[in-house]
């Protein structure tokens, strides 16, 4: 089977299965900075200059692949006896 050009940008998807109004986003990971852009329909107030030049949607994420531990191989280390000192501290001087 050969594929030409045209038919392999053609992006055809079932009618009244998807959301009209797909549009370029940029989503960016707000714990490292990492910026990509993306096709979607998420509704955002915000806009960014990106590398083209062009102002496009921006959508904040807490956290993509970039800095998620199962795809970085990084275990984030969470110190539990602090915080529980930091509150048994706090509310003893309520008692």
């Amino acid at each position: 089977m050969i594929f030409t050009r045209d038919f392999v940008n053609q992006r055809v998807m079932k009618k009244g299965l998807h959301p009209a109004g797909y549009r370029l986003v940029v989503f960016k990971d707000m714990s490292n900075g990492h910026s990509f852009i993306s096709r979607s329909t998420a509704p955002s107030k915000e806009t960014v200059k990106w590398e083209d030049g062009n102002d496009y949607p921006l959508v904040k994420l807490e956290i993509s692949n970039t800095s998620h531990p199962f795809f970085t191989g990084k275990n984030v280390l969470v110190d539990t006896a602090g915080r529980i000192d930091k509150f048994r501290k706090k509310y003893e001087k309520n008692k």
